[in-house]
């Protein structure tokens, strides 16, 4: 016997949003899938015949199920189906359907199914000759040859170095099986084909998963390796497959308990020791092999990898000079390619040419990185820079990697980018950086990449850096620069008045590349009348030795053209923050229509003051964004102005970000006291579209709040950047931007306590302590929560009183204190139903049902549930809908209802989907998982406390800690202990670490007695 050939099939692989409690795939009617027009079928008018045998043996003509018979009828059909049209006598036809022992009249009753078969199948379908029967049509009739198919083409797509087409063939072929092939059809023949496509879907189920792993998805196949293993203890490669999965996901402990599981296990079923790719692979997870975390092997030769990324700006075409930087770099890059990591750092002030120099050096690099080039704009001059993690987020997407899969902390993030790149040749431009420390977390790891680095600064601390000092153009390669954007005619004609414009330009390529193209775009000037212009302006550049300045008063050219309409806009524009701005939130800044807004805003695009970022946004550069603050504090009159765009563009936000919260929660009275704003935002039909709305604007809009909480920012933008954020909200719970939005609830809180206003601090502690909730931050949560009630109560301000109740309520549960949790929630309850706020008096009452849940009541906890649930029904409130589900599914476990609360919690599971609502969807697993295991199915609970693990949930560490517990429980069921440990091991370590009191549960649990 193969010891690798398990018990039985796994259960049908799904799409990993689609999955529902149990691992079964929603039906999708009778008919087989995937079938094109199969035998009889076709032009002729004959009737569209196809069969199936991954599954039940059926039969469907036109696409209506035929009638297949008795059990040993069916073994008929089976028979001749998988014969591919070959004859078989009726000698091998009874020794298929009735083995050694046919009865007495086995030839007449094969004659007899033969018959029935005959009058259900189209004529000339079922033939007779040379005494025996054979089933004529095309091959695609059959499910099984149209998954074959797939396998075939699924092979060719692997080995051109198409991961990602690999994948999606052999999942369709898999989507074929509809349970245990040939189901309940009789017969040693029907048993002997039923274990051959059990092991080739099986050997098709480790091929995509070993796709899956090298396409850096080893978190995701965590879940199904846990699930599939459980059901096949005896497959080693399932084992060697999640060994290495584990230790992809930064779970060495348990890879390797994985090992000592299967050891165990072998010796003592079969008492043999594991085979030796799996006894290589553990000591080779011991000794840290940095070869074993690369999860994308180098493409065939002559073949791509499938997301290639091309991220360059374009060069410029004038470029001049710099020719000794150009080939000390490209000297550098070629290197890359061999066994070193080329880093090249450029210094040098602003407007030196940095960006310039390092983007052509990256084009004639190109054919030795050709599996792409990334690019980001730090932003590192100003106060905005950009962090690591949401850098190495658009990166990871760039290389292919899905949103889903992208991670959430800096640390896994840059892992996984780390392990995306090893393999390939990639070159990474990080332009304008702020320091070493920005960089280090963005930087390849392996030979084969390469990274250039423009900065400010001189990183000396970037270990092993190649750096270069860059510094102004000679006076030979700046009129060099100005000639070939001028032309040779006008500059030869005036030459010493050209010498006098590069002079007064500082000889910087920015201040002279502006100077020049104004002068090209006149055709009526002569350098002479630039030179002019330029000398009473440019006195103070001998003075200066700021780099910044220079550059300052070359941008004074660029502003003294404009229009007074294009001026006001380069002004007033300057003064948001955020990366950029959207076509909508420009024209609120301006109080234009939008056309008109645009039409400006395209004039500063090509006068070189404002970049085009996508179509419909816009972005300043940095040192261009501080000159156009500084025309705005000299030259906006009146000087209110300035104050009244700012307030405008956080009306916007507050008023586009309230339309979003109000089409997600139609009926939630939240909005009611939002602060009234004068400056509409945008209207939303589509609730997908207003979520696109939040997450793209995202950080504008945190950037805003921000900005709300500087010192000369008047009370009232205070108070609008409070309820921004509270509308947002979904930009926390959702896990997105969690950083930012705590960041900018923390700047709320404080300038509102240095200011102090009550309201408006009562509010922004309500929503910091929402933060550190989810965060699973308890202690401060509760604080903060505590904080906000007493200030808002002062303050006469009702909202953030419920609120704060509802938090607290949920923060005693966790905690363990049940009486100060029901005290909580009684009173939040309460306080909704005062202000007519049903959308909180439903949420009030689900995390009351768990209170009575804990507290011994389980029945009057799932009415208080359901009642939650009418609300949420009757308001018509999609999203927290889910939460009700999710509470009453908590309620229905608990109280040993298992397959009611397994269909409320796939419920919630797909609303949290729907809505992007990723960390509750990882906690809703969990609960599942938490069903699973009570109902006794060990393996599904581990599956799904898997998912929840790669997916995060609410609450942070804590939970992750009660997954790993109920991770633990569940494969110490299945046999697996040395795994269970190991998740009981860590689990413990997050416990102790937090102070929780689980600590001492999850001591017990791994003593050798409780192991017993």
């Amino acid at each position: 016997m193969d010891r690798d050939n398990g018990p039985r099939v796994p259960e049908q692989r799904v799409p990993r949003q689609a999955q529902v409690p149990g691992g079964q795939a929603p039906e999708d009617g009778l008919a087989p899938r995937g079938h094109r027009t199969a035998a009889g079928g076709g032009p002729d008018g004959r009737a569209d015949l196809r069969f199936g045998v991954l599954g039940p043996v059926r039969a469907w003509r036109d696409g209506e199920p035929l009638p297949s018979g008795s059990p040993q009828q069916r073994a008929l059909l089976a028979a001749l189906l998988l014969r591919e049209g070959r004859t078989a006598t009726a000698a091998e036809l009874i020794d298929a359907i009735w083995g050694e022992e046919p009865p007495s009249q086995a030839l007449a009753a094969l004659r007899t199914y033969a018959s029935r078969l005959r009058k259900v199948l189209p004529p000339d379908v079922l033939v007779s000759e040379s005494g025996g029967y054979a089933i004529r049509g095309a091959p695609d009739a059959l499910d099984l040859n149209v998954a074959q198919e797939l396998a075939a083409e699924a092979e060719k797509a692997r080995v051109a170095g198409d991961r990602a087409q690999a994948v999606a063939l052999i999942n369709k072929a898999l989507g074929l099986w509809d349970g245990e092939p040939l189901a309940s059809v009789p017969g040693p023949y029907a048993e002997t084909q039923r274990a051959r496509l059990e092991e080739w879907r099986l050997q098709l189920i480790e091929g995509r998963l070993d796709l899956d792993l090298e396409c850096g998805h080893h978190a995701e196949a965590v879940s199904e390796l846990t699930a599939l293993t459980a059901a096949h203890p005896l497959r080693e490669r399932l084992r060697e497959l999640l060994m290495l999965a584990l230790y992809r996901s930064g779970r060495q402990a348990e890879a390797l308990a994985v090992y000592a599981d299967t050891r165990r296990l072998l010796a003592d079923e079969l008492g043999v020791d594991p085979r030796p790719e799996l006894s290589r692979l553990q000591q080779r997870i011991l000794r840290a092999d940095s070869e074993l975390a690369q999860p994308v092997e180098r493409p065939a030769p002559g073949k791509a990898p499938v997301a290639r990324p091309a991220q360059l700006p374009a060069t410029v075409p004038d470029f001049t000079g710099r020719a000794s930087f150009v080939r000390e770099l490209g000297d550098l890059l070629v290197t890359a390619e061999g066994s070193v990591m080329a880093v090249s750092a450029l210094a040098g002030i602003g407007g030196v040419g940095k960006t310039t120099l390092a983007v052509h050096v990256a084009h004639q690099a190109r054919p030795h990185f050709p599996d792409g080039q990334l690019y980001v704009d730090l932003m590192g001059a100003g106060s905005r820079a950009v962090e690591p993690e949401t850098v190495l987020g658009s990166f990871l997407r760039a290389l292919g990697t899905p949103d889903a899969q992208v991670p959430e902390t800096l640390d896994e993030r840059a892992a996984l980018y780390r392990s995306t790149l090893a393999g390939r040749r990639v070159l990474v431009l990080l332009d304008n950086a702020r320091d070493a420390a920005q960089v280090r977390p963005l930087l390849p790891g392996t030979e084969g990449c390469a990274a250039l680095v423009t900065s400010r600064i001189r990183m000396l601390d970037l270990a092993g850096a190649h750096l270069v000092d860059l510094d102004v153009m000679s006076p030979d390669e700046a009129l060099q620069l100005f000639t070939r954007i001028v032309g040779a005619e006008r500059v030869q004609a005036e030459r010493e008045a050209a010498l006098d414009v590069v002079a007064a330009c500082g000889f910087l390529p920015l201040a002279i590349r502006i100077a020049a193209s104004r002068l090209a775009a006149r055709r009526t000037w002569t350098v002479s009348v630039l030179a002019a212009k330029l000398a009473d302006e440019r006195r103070r550049l001998d003075e200066l030795q700021a780099g910044d300045l220079a550059v300052k008063a070359t941008f004074e050219l660029g502003y003294g053209q404009l229009e007074p309409a294009q001026a006001r806009a380069f002004r007033l524009l300057g003064l948001a923050d955020g990366p950029d701005i959207s076509l909508a939130a420009a024209a609120a800044v301006l109080d234009l229509p939008p056309q008109e807004t645009e039409d400006l805003l395209e004039n500063l695009v090509d006068a070189s003051l404002v970049e085009s970022a996508a179509p419909g946004r816009y972005r300043f550069h940095d040192l261009v964004r501080l000159y156009a603050r500084a025309c705005a504090e000299r030259d906006e009159q009146p000087p209110a102005e300035r104050e009244a765009a700012l307030s405008r563009l956080l009306d916007f936000y507050l008023a586009t970000a309230a339309h979003v919260y109000a089409i997600e929660r139609p009926g939630d009275r939240l909005v009611d006291h939002l602060e009234p704003t004068t400056y509409g935002g945008l209207a939303f039909t589509d609730r997908h579209a207003a979520q696109d709305w939040l997450y793209r604007e995202a950080n504008c809009v945190l950037a805003c709040v921000r900005q709300a909480t500087t010192n000369d920012a008047p009370g009232s933008r205070l108070r609008r950047a409070v309820d921004l954020l509270w509308a947002a909200k979904d930009l926390t719970e959702s896990g997105a931007n969690s950083r930012q939005y705590e960041s900018a609830a923390l700047a709320v809180c404080e300038a509102a306590h240095a200011a102090g206003d009550a309201r408006t601090e009562g509010r922004a502690r309500t929503t910091l302590g929402n933060v550190h909730l989810v965060a699973g931050r308890y202690d401060e949560a509760d604080r903060e929560a505590r904080n906000a009630r007493d200030l808002a109560v002062a303050a006469g301000d009702p909202a953030p009183v419920y609120w704060a109740d509802n938090d607290r309520g949920i923060i005693a549960i966790v905690q363990g204190r049940h009486e100060d949790a029901e005290e909580h929630l009684v009173r939040a309850t309460e306080g909704s139903r005062e202000v007519g706020n049903l959308s909180s008096v439903a949420t009030a009452l689900c995390n009351l049902s768990r209170v009575h849940l804990l507290t011994g009541r389980p029945t009057s906890a799932i009415d208080l549930a359901r009642q939650g649930i009418e609300i949420y029904d009757r308001l018509g409130l999609t999203l927290r809908l889910a939460n009700g589900r999710y509470a009453l599914g908590v309620a229905l476990t608990h109280a040993d209802r298992h397959a009611e609360a397994l269909e409320e919690f796939a419920e919630a599971l797909r609303i949290f989907a729907r809505n992007r609502q990723r960390l509750w969807e990882g906690v809703t697993h969990f609960r599942i998982a938490e069903a699973q295991l009570r109902s006794r199915h060990p393996a599904r609970a581990a599956q799904h406390a898997e998912q929840a693990l790669a997916l995060g949930c609410i609450g942070g560490d804590q939970m992750r800690g009660n997954v790993l517990v109920l991770l633990g429980k569940a494969l110490r069921v299945l046999g697996q202990t040395d795994r269970a440990r190991a998740c009981l091991r860590e689990a413990l370590a997050l416990y102790e670490q937090l102070g929780a009191p689980e600590a001492d549960g999850v001591r017990a649990m791994l003593t050798p007695s409780a192991a017993a």
